[in-house]
C-alpha cells in the first residue's frame, strides 16, 4: 500500500529494528518531504542525498493512507530540510490538518527537526493541532561533533522550549540513544535539560548502527541500566518513560496518551 501511495516511513528508511511488529499491527511513521536528508549525522540510516522539491499532494495522499489503515493515532516526521525556506514546517501543518478532517477520533503526533531554531517555523507547527510533539536530542553535548553534524544541543532545547512557550497545551517529547560513548552522568544532565524546557515524555534506546560506515557502537546498555534511567527520568518529572533497548521516539507513540 506504502508503495502504491508513493509514501515513505522512517521505520523503512531508518532501519528500525521494530517494523515487523508495527507494521503487522498497521502503525506506521510516516515520512513527509521525500526520503533525503540534507545533514551529516553518523548515526542515521535515512539517505544523505540532493532532496528532490516537495510533493504538493504528499498531504492528500498520507491522509488517504491514514484512512486505508483505519488509525486513530499517527506519527508523522520528516528527514532535515536546510534548503527549504520555512524547513517544511507548512508541509508539516498542512499534513496535520488533512489528517486530523477524517474525524475528531484523530490524535496526530510529529516528530520535528529543528528547523534552525527558524521562529516562524516553531510558531507553525507548535499551532497545528498536532496532540504531541517531539524533538530529539539524540545524545549528549560532548558527542554532538562527532555524532549529529549541523545540529546544536542548545539549538535544540530551545526548540522544545519555544514550542511550549508558544502552545502551552501540546505534549513535548524527546529521546536519545545510548552506547554511542556517552557517561552516566551525562545522561541523566541531558534529562536535567530536557526537564528544565519542561518536556513531557523520553524514549531511551539502546543505538544500532545502521552499517558498518555509520558511528560505530561503543557500549551494549544492560536491562538494569535503562531501568535506573526511567526510574530516575520519572523521580525529574517526566511525564511517560520509555527505556529500553528496542524503544525508538515512534515505539508505541500512542500509549503515552493512555
Amino acid at each position: 500500500m506504502l508503495r502504491d501511495t508513493g509514501l515513505h516511513t522512517v521505520c523503512e528508511e531508518a532501519l528500525c529494528p521494530n517494523i515487523s511488529e508495527c507494521f503487522a499491527k498497521k502503525t506506521a511513521t510516516f515520512m513527509i518531504l521525500g526520503d533525503a536528508c540534507t545533514r551529516e549525522c553518523a548515526f542515521c540510516g535515512v539517505a544523505k542525498a540532493k532532496p528532490k522539491i516537495p510533493d504538493k499532494d504528499e498531504p492528500r495522499r498520507l491522509k488517504e493512507a491514514v484512512k486505508k489503515l483505519g488509525l486513530e493515532y499517527v506519527v508523522i516526521t520528516s528527514p532535515t530540510r536546510d534548503d527549504l525556506l520555512l524547513g517544511g514546517a507548512e508541509v508539516f501543518c498542512e499534513t496535520v490538518k488533512e489528517v486530523l478532517s477524517i474525524g475528531r477520533h484523530i490524535q496526530v503526533e510529529i516528530l520535528i527537526p529543528d528547523f534552525y531554531g527558524n521562529p516562524l517555523s516553531l510558531r507553525k507547527v507548535a499551532l497545528c493541532g498536532a496532540k504531541v510533539i517531539a524533538h530529539n536530542l539524540e545524545t549528549v553535548p560532548s558527542l554532538y561533533i562527532q555524532v549529529r553534524k549541523g545540529a546544536d544541543y542548545s539549538r535544540s532545547l530551545e526548540v522544545l522550549r519555544l514550542i511550549k512557550e508558544l502552545n502551552s497545551k501540546v505534549f513535548t517529547k524527546s529521546g536519545l540513544m545510548l552506547g554511542l560513548g556517552e557517561q552516566k552522568e551525562e545522561i541523566v544532565q541531558a534529562m536535567r535539560d530536557l526537564r528544565k524546557v519542561a518536556c513531557d515524555f523520553l524514549t531511551l534506546g539502546q543505538y544500532l548502527p545502521p552499517s558498518l560506515t555509520h558511528y560505530p557502537l561503543k557500549e551494549y546498555i544492560s536491562p538494569e541500566k535503562f531501568a535506573y534511567f526511567k526510574i530516575t527520568a520519572l523521580k525529574l518529572g517526566f511525564k511517560g518513560v520509555k527505556s529500553s533497548p528496542y524503544v525508538r521516539s515512534s515505539y508505541l507513540a500512542h500509549s503515552f496518551l493512555t
